[in-house]
């Protein structure tokens, strides 16, 4: 599936169940990896709302899609990370 380069209210409702689901696992895992990186670059420094805007662009967009999966009642699925 083809994201837009930006994630709009529009595209967001064209999408079904299953594709809302996979789209927020895959900006699920471009946010988390971003925001390892900033971590591990600013340790005890990192703050989201300060980060570059890279980092803040990959928050929005899951941001956006997370919220609606929780609206339509869905349950996002994550693999376990090793901590």
């Amino acid at each position: 599936m083809e994201m837009p380069e930006h994630i709009t209210r529009r595209w967001i409702d064209s999408l079904s169940n299953g594709d809302l689901l996979e789209v927020e696992s895959r900006l699920h895992s471009t946010f988390v990896t971003l925001e390892g990186a900033e971590k591990a670059r600013r340790g005890d420094r990192y703050d989201l709302m300060r980060a570059p805007a890279d980092l803040l662009a990959a928050w929005d967009s899951w941001s956006r899609v997370s919220t609606e999966a929780r609206v339509r009642g869905l349950q996002a699925r994550r693999a376990q990370r090793d901590r």
